[in-house]
């Protein structure tokens, strides 16, 4: 659309998406000259990044009109830097908001119409001279990303209108430029009609958020560049096709080579005439292809010259060969079956929201390889450049998802009711969606690390959506296309090559599954990681080995959408929807990561790890299995580590190494000692890195896998020590060498345990039935359902005190009736031997039609904080029974402080499991241990008690630590995560009320 003047009703209409704004084309690069391409410095192109003067206004009636005319006075405008966020730079206020629309409840209107009194509008203006290379040339600016829809004026001069808040919008604007001084004016409108179809689940931002760029071509420029890497039907040999559309004065010729990584020449094109559409094809013998295991490149140089024969422009680009198809209803990957081991990644970053950097997204590629992600989801919009680059670099598979979600304008609380669903088979939506479809293919297209195109996310289905995936096919048949919406409409079912769903349950999976279906299975969404998550992911894995046509799924999701913000003391703390004043929000449903939003990383990347590695590793007394999951390369780079643990302690470690073929499995001997002495015996093998790589340096683990074995022995006998026993009118005494214990009659348990002069009870200990809510049980409404077991915990109901001395021991039995369960009871026994050794052992006696518990187990809580905890079990990382695949057996040490998970909103956490022993030190070096008798427990060392984690909103609303919580568990509740709003824990991790639970462990000191 070709216009001279801005109106402001474009804002209302779908029609208008593009007023003189150029078509997409390719994002590759180009040089004039040699030196430059081998320096890559890109001497035409000029960054309009940086300060920039700034206006804002709260809608449209109170902007300055008339801003972007030449002589307009700057007085009182501020400043704000570009790119980046209006709202995180002190200029309207941040909102988080899920399906909802952000003026839900506020603004009285349908589709396509705008709020014209809740609009914000930036106005920014920028000087510039043009630097010397990019005279006299073609010139054109280029915005990365703007939210969402903006205005264009250079020099007075109208220049555009563009919507689509994440595909770049450029302009040619040669004849606008002057000598000398320059001014640019954008004027960029937080809402328009756009807004009904990019209701993502992300903070509402608005501005220039992604780099702004003026930019030159030479007289004759490669304007757009679509490269097919093709492999033959054997998948040896690579079909090369180059398709290249010039601009400006076609003349001279053309001439390409394409080479190797090593430098040598795989392929040539003398040169030819130089014409609007130019194509160059070869075969390329014994090819090297191109995967995630092993993402190999060439290099491909197109250079122009001129009549002359001089040269004109070089354009460097590199190609991928690969060919991914569906192949017997299955995706395939150069002719193998894929898994999709992935996870969903928003762009985000802690302080700059949506404008992240470059060496964000390295952290971001780095965390992934190296947790075994090797797909990702880009959702629900196209991502930077760069990630593209980056993931065909580091090996990284790609959905490459198309802007588009209108999630509030069909599901409404959960329920589908589509009657005002836009786009659908609406015709006036229909150009701007296929639009966005265009976009963000073009761009993309010359990166083998996208596999399958997106129509986007959770916008019902209909015609028009119908029409990108038609486009998506037309354009480039090389890569499939997804869409998971059709799941609520299946007249449209042709719209996505796979079934594609949303958190369906493992069992939903396999019915699916199980009746001959047409189309290959994925969950472009699944396991919720919203807080304390991930619980049974091992479900959905496991599906990988007995369904051909399970093709894995995309975890939800990398990063927490939480922002670093200040309080009234300037210190900072991370926030959530809801702690901006923003109304309506979602409040902390932004946090769903598996890694923080500062990119330090959750404990429940652990799990995913694990689930995730591509070697499996068997291990037994004599040797280990090795099974190569990988598609493409074989085990030679990895050096292989078997070592043995005795009760956690190292006794034995060998080094080897294993070349194990693609998709084969073989049994790998090892010489180990034959061990003899009792003990509990841990075999573990590692894979480690051999070399360094981009995304690890040598001696990196990427897999591990281990077997646990027990050698029975005769128990040490108890030598007999005098007791001393008081039996005072509230307290019954018992003393020894070296230790003092006080039980209460009035108070049902132990109120002071001494060891060496150290006092260990700052409140009595008592039995605890609850955990700190996790989202997901809020979600699934566990804890209205279990709420019971807060107040039997919280408020104990002591009946009676029952003494039994032996000789050389006195057992102390209390009992208790739980105020808020009729008719239940807990029995606790401590039995004290001559040492100062504890035997505790409670018992829950469950009744029928309880509820289920959160946790069964005791709680003692210290006097004053501890200062660090070592155990004998699972981690190093928290975990939990429907979570510890992840986990491996070993002796760790933390501090209680750290061990508080930073959830966003406070929570359960730092929960091990398989405990066989806990050591906690306090300051000046005392320690206290609790341990297995018989079963090992859980356990979990924090600084405070599940009542106070229940009760805060944010992680600073806790006090600083006073003392320490040590909680021993005979039963912890799994965690969940098929979902956040209603799945509940797998059956077989949850805690019966019902039945009989026991907590037995031993207390004694430790030097």
């Amino acid at each position: 659309m070709d216009q001279k003047t801005a109106k402001l009703e474009w804002l209302e209409d779908p029609r208008v998406f593009a007023v003189n704004r150029l078509a997409a084309h390719s994002d590759h690069c180009y040089y004039e000259t040699e030196a430059e391409a081998l320096r890559e410095i890109m001497r035409l192109r000029q960054s309009l990044n940086g300060t920039w003067r700034f206006s804002y206004a709260e809608n449209p009636g109170e902007r300055n009109e008339h801003f972007y005319e030449s002589d307009f006075n700057l007085d009182s405008f501020g400043t704000i830097e570009v790119p980046g966020h209006m709202e995180l730079q002190g200029y309207g206020g941040c909102q988080y908001i899920n399906t909802m629309y952000p003026w839900d409840g506020l603004a009285d209107i349908r589709p396509p119409h705008v709020d014209w009194q809740n609009n914000p509008v930036g106005s920014y203006l920028r000087e510039f001279e043009l630097e010397e290379p990019l005279k006299g040339k073609r010139l054109f600016l280029s915005f990365q990303g703007v939210e969402t829809a903006f205005y264009v004026w250079l020099n007075g001069t109208f220049i555009g209108y563009s919507e689509d808040s994440f595909t770049p919008s450029e302009f040619e604007i040669t004849d606008a430029v002057r000598p000398g001084s320059n001014r640019l004016a954008v004027e960029v409108y937080k809402r328009s009609s756009a807004s009904w179809i990019e209701d993502q689940d992300f903070f509402r931002f608005s501005g220039i958020f992604r780099d702004v760029y003026l930019y030159a071509t030479p007289e004759c420029h490669v304007e757009d560049l679509f490269i097919h890497g093709d492999v033959s039907d054997d998948y040896r040999d690579g079909l090369f096709r180059g398709e290249l559309t010039l601009t400006g004065e076609i003349k001279g010729s053309i001439r390409a080579v394409l080479k190797d990584k090593a430098g040598e020449t795989v392929a040539s094109w003398e040169p030819i005439p130089a014409k609007k559409v130019v194509e160059f094809t070869a075969c390329i013998s014994n090819v090297h292809l191109w995967s995630g295991e092993d993402p190999y490149r060439y290099e491909l140089t197109i250079i122009l010259y001129d009549e002359q024969g001089n040269v004109k422009e070089i354009v460097p680009q590199k190609v991928g060969f690969r060919r991914f198809e569906m192949k017997d209803r299955l995706m395939c990957l150069n002719g193998k079956r894929i898994v999709f081991r992935g996870i969903n990644r928003h762009e985000f970053n802690v302080r700059r929201g949506r404008s992240i950097t470059e060496e964000d997204m390295m952290w971001d590629i780095r965390f992934m390889k190296r947790h075994n992600i090797n797909a990702v989801r880009t959702c629900h919009y196209p991502d930077q450049s760069l990630w593209y680059e980056l993931c065909d670099e580091y090996g990284i598979y790609l959905i490459d998802e198309a802007n588009l979600e209108s999630h509030g304008s069909w599901q409404k609380m959960g329920a589908c009711e589509p009657s005002w669903n836009v786009p659908g088979s609406l015709p006036e939506w229909k150009d701007c969606v296929v639009d966005r479809a265009k976009s963000v293919l073009e761009r993309d297209k010359n990166h083998p690390s996208v596999l399958i195109w997106s129509c986007g996310n959770e916008s019902y289905a209909g015609k028009d959506i119908l029409a990108m995936s038609e486009f998506f096919k037309e354009r480039d048949p090389s890569r499939l296309v997804h869409y998971e919406g059709v799941f609520w409409n299946r007249e449209f079912d042709r719209t996505s090559d796979m079934e594609s769903r949303m958190y369906a349950k493992p069992f939903e999976v396999e019915e699916y599954l199980n009746t001959d279906p047409k189309k290959p299975f994925i969950l472009c969404e699944y396991m919720h990681a919203m807080g304390n998550s991930l619980g049974g992911m091992k479900k959905y894995t496991d599906l990988e080995d007995r369904y051909e046509m399970y093709q894995g799924g995309f975890i939800w999701d990398y990063i927490d959408q939480s922002l670093m913000k200040k309080d009234a003391y300037g210190k900072e703390h991370m926030t959530y929807g809801g702690d901006f004043g923003d109304r309506p929000t979602d409040y902390s449903f932004c946090g769903n990561g598996i890694a923080y939003a500062d990119r330090t990383i959750s404990p429940k990347a652990q799990e995913v790890k694990y689930l995730y590695q591509d070697i499996r590793l068997i291990p037994d007394s004599k040797g280990v299995s090795i099974e190569n999951r990988r598609l493409f390369t074989d085990t030679s780079d990895l050096e292989f580590v078997y070592s043995v643990l005795k009760d956690g302690e190292p006794v034995y470690q060998k080094s080897f190494d294993a070349s194990v073929k693609p998709l084969d499995t073989r049994y790998e001997a090892v010489t180990v000692p034959d061990f003899t002495e009792p003990g509990e015996y841990v075999c573990q093998v590692s894979a480690l890195l051999k070399n360094d790589t981009l995304w690890a340096d040598s001696g990196y683990e990427t897999a591990f896998g281990e077997a646990v074995s027990v050698i029975e022995g005769q128990q040490e006998k108890c030598c007999g020590q005098p007791l001393k026993i008081i039996h005072g009118d509230v307290n019954l005494g018992v003393m020894g060498d070296g230790f003092r214990i006080l039980f209460s009659k009035q108070e049902g348990g132990i109120v002071s345990l001494v060891y060496d002069g150290k006092e260990w009870v700052g409140r009595p200990m008592m039995p605890v039935y609850w955990r700190a809510t996790t989202d997901n049980d809020k979600g699934n409404k566990f804890s209205v359902a279990s709420s019971v077991w807060y107040g039997a915990g919280r408020f104990p109901c002591y009946e009676n005190c029952a003494v039994e001395e032996k000789e050389g021991s006195i057992k102390v039995t209390y009992t208790y009736e739980l105020s808020t369960v009729p008719k239940a009871s807990t029995e606790v026994t401590y039995e004290v031997d001559g040492r100062g050794t504890i035997h505790v052992r409670a018992v829950f006696r469950g009744q029928k039609g309880l509820p289920e518990l959160p946790a069964f187990g005791m709680r003692l809580i210290t006097p004053e904080a501890a200062k660090k905890f070592t155990w004998y079990g699972r981690g190093p990382e928290e975990n939990y029974c429907d979570r510890n695949e992840g986990a491996r057996l070993g002796i760790y040490e933390d501090t209680p402080d750290n061990n508080l998970s930073r959830y966003l909103v406070p929570q359960e956490c730092g929960n091990r499991t398989g405990v066989r022993w806990l050591k906690v030190s306090d300051m000046e070096g005392h320690s206290i241990s609790f341990s297995a008798a018989g079963q090992a427990f859980d356990a979990s060392v924090l600084p405070y008690t599940a009542e106070e984690l229940e009760a805060a909103t944010h992680r600073e609303e806790l006090l600083s630590p006073r003392y320490t919580v040590v909680n021993i568990f005979g039963a912890m509740r799994g965690i969940g995560g098929d979902d956040s709003w209603g799945a509940p824990v797998h059956r077989e991790y949850c805690i019966s009320g019902e039945e009989e639970l026991v907590t037995e462990f031993i207390i004694e000191r430790k030097s």
